[in-house]
């Protein structure tokens, strides 16, 4: 029989051919074994379902479950801002931001601002600057310059009147000063830039007495008991808090100073670190100018009233008083109140521990503020007390004060007078 040629053709063939001059169906070439034609690839066989659901594994919109976890804070946010701020006080950081398909917190808070029902119909806005408004910074600024004015009229009176009113007489003006500087001071802290909208709580109040009355009574006190007393009445020292009470006016432009730029500086960051990176060294800048006028201030102070009082523990007081009212004013009033805490029982301590060192077999207890007093005096211990808590605050705040979420509880633009 002829070999058939087609019998070594390749299956993609359409078929068996038929031999050459073969008369019946019967002579023809044996046919290869049947093959499966090749399907053409658009309707290739699809891939099973297990494989897809492999490819598809994870949400395909990653970004929804954030959206109903943080529905309320969209909610309620005013523009993209609040929710990345939102977003970062519950822990959402620049590297989580990634896995939801976003390079920072900022890119993926437009989003969730522009996916919340109720908040996407209003068109988000890029905040403003801050308006400047003269009226309203020149009012508590005036507020802000009683208490120094009031005790510098109260000073400027009792040097008039020295031997021409008696004891009761000058001890009358020199409360009226006093309540008219508190006074003052409460009004310059119920508004303005230092007005901390309700955050103020009691026991910062008390520390702040404590520590504005170690100013003027705890130097002198301090000397009485290490001299055996304390005996009789002794002098006091009211230089000091006439320079703390006219530092209150440049502590308020400081205070508004960072609040403005720190505002500024997150409407143009684009990223968390970016504007941690620009806030902490607005934050030492604001302390440093504070300190500054400060020493200047305090300097005048005991060359006009004649000397006397802890300078460098007053100096440190004022800073520590600036760090706890901006810690306050920004949302973390706790901080605040523990760094002044620990100032006033350094100061109660000093006293305590000498009088204990009395007792017998317990004279050891008031070494450390004896070895402190004959190496700087008496004023070594407010500024030592002042001195650490101010730098526990700054080390603090440059933490907490650095995160966008503490520049939306403050108020940046000039204010008026708030109702506490």
């Amino acid at each position: 029989m002829q070999e058939c040629s087609g019998a070594h053709e390749t299956p993609e063939a359409s078929g068996p051919r038929d031999c050459p001059g073969a008369p019946a169906p019967a002579a023809s070439c044996e046919a290869p074994e049947p093959v499966e034609p090749a399907r053409a690839p658009e309707i290739a066989r699809p891939a099973p379902a297990h494989r897809l659901a492999a490819v598809r594994r994870g949400p395909a919109d990653p970004v929804k479950s954030l959206m109903h976890r943080h529905r309320e804070l969209c909610e309620r946010a005013v523009d993209p801002l609040e929710v990345a701020a939102g977003l970062e006080a519950h822990g959402v950081t620049d590297r989580a931001a990634a896995r939801y398909r976003h390079r920072d917190v900022f890119s993926l808070a437009e989003e969730l601002f522009a996916r919340v029902p109720g908040v996407a119909a209003a068109p988000a806005k890029e905040p403003d600057a801050p308006e400047r408004d003269v009226a309203n910074r020149a009012a508590w600024s005036l507020r802000a310059l009683v208490p120094g004015a009031a005790c510098v009229a109260t000073v400027g009176a009792l040097g008039l009147t020295e031997g021409a009113l008696g004891g009761r007489a000058r001890l009358a003006i020199a409360v009226a000063g006093a309540l008219v500087a508190l006074a003052g001071l409460a009004l310059g802290l119920r508004s303005g830039p230092l007005h901390a909208e309700g955050r103020s709580s009691g026991a910062a109040k008390v520390y702040g007495c404590w520590l504005l009355g170690y100013v003027l009574y705890g130097e002198p006190l301090l000397d009485q008991v290490l001299s055996g007393g304390p005996e009789g009445p002794w002098a006091l020292t009211p230089a000091p808090l006439l320079g703390l009470a006219l530092s209150l006016a440049p502590a308020t432009w400081c205070a508004h100073l960072f609040s403005v730029h720190a505002h500024r500086r997150l409407i143009g960051s684009r990223a968390l670190e970016e504007f941690a990176a620009g806030v902490r060294p607005l934050l030492f800048g604001v302390v440093a100018l504070h300190l500054c006028a400060l020493s200047g201030l305090l300097y005048l102070a005991h060359a006009g009233y004649g000397g006397g009082g802890a300078y460098v523990g007053a100096a440190a007081l004022g800073v520590l008083l600036l760090l706890a009212r901006l810690l306050t004013v920004h949302g973390f009033p706790g901080l605040a109140v523990g760094g002044m805490a620990v100032a006033c029982a350094v100061e109660a301590l000093a006293p305590a521990l000498v009088l204990a060192g009395r007792l017998p077999g317990l004279h050891v207890l008031a070494r450390p503020v004896d070895v402190l007093v004959m190496a700087s005096g008496t004023g070594s211990v407010p500024a030592v007390a002042c001195g650490a808590a101010a730098l526990g605050l700054l080390a603090a705040a440059t933490v907490v004060l650095s995160r966008a979420s503490a520049h939306t509880t403050a108020r940046p633009v000039d204010e008026g007078p708030a109702v506490a």
